[in-house]
Order: C-alpha cells, then sequence, then structure tokens
C-alpha cells in the first residue's frame, strides 16, 4: 500500500517538473523568436538548472520507489519535495509573464 502511494506522489512531483521545464521551454522558444526578447530568454536560461534538478530528483524519486519501505518514504518525501519546488517555480514563472486578459 505504501508502495502504491509513493508511485502516485512521485508521478505527480515528475509531472509538475516536466510541466515547469516545459513551460520554460516554450516561454524560450517565443521569445528567441521575438524581437528585444533577450531579457526572457536570459531569465529562461537561468531557470533552467532549477527546472533540470526537479526532474532529476524526480526520477531519482522514482526509481527509489522500487526499494523498500524505507525507499518507499524517501522517495515519498523527493517526490513531494520536487513537485511542490517545481509548482511554485511554475507559479512565479507564469505570474511573472502573465499577459492582460
Amino acid at each position: 500500500m505504501l508502495n502504491a502511494i509513493a508511485v502516485i506522489i512521485v508521478l505527480a512531483g515528475l509531472l509538475a517538473s516536466l510541466a515547469h521545464g516545459g513551460y520554460l521551454l516554450m516561454l524560450g522558444s517565443a521569445a528567441r523568436q521575438r524581437p528585444g526578447g533577450e531579457p526572457v530568454s536570459e531569465y529562461v536560461r537561468s531557470r533552467l538548472p532549477v527546472a533540470g534538478v526537479t526532474v532529476g530528483v524526480a526520477l531519482l524519486a522514482l526509481l527509489l520507489t522500487s526499494g523498500g519501505a524505507f525507499a518507499d518514504v524517501l522517495a515519498i518525501l523527493a517526490g513531494a519535495g520536487s513537485g511542490g519546488v517545481a509548482y511554485q517555480a511554475l507559479q512565479g514563472t507564469r505570474q511573472r509573464y502573465r499577459s492582460g486578459g
């Protein structure tokens, strides 16, 4: 039962991490296509390491789910932590570049 909970939490964290990385890549691509988009591209380049680390930690947590109960607890902590950090970073980026509408 603990393993199933760990897998669900880790997959949610991995999804949040991938969403953050994907959003940064799309934002960077759009900024490169526009004149004057260099500040946004610079911001994206500065945030890519955070996205990479959160994806890496989430993948490590996914590997941990194949261990015993102690590894499942570590996976839950790592998956929830990486997902939380990625979600906060994604919300911060979205808020910074939100267009009126």
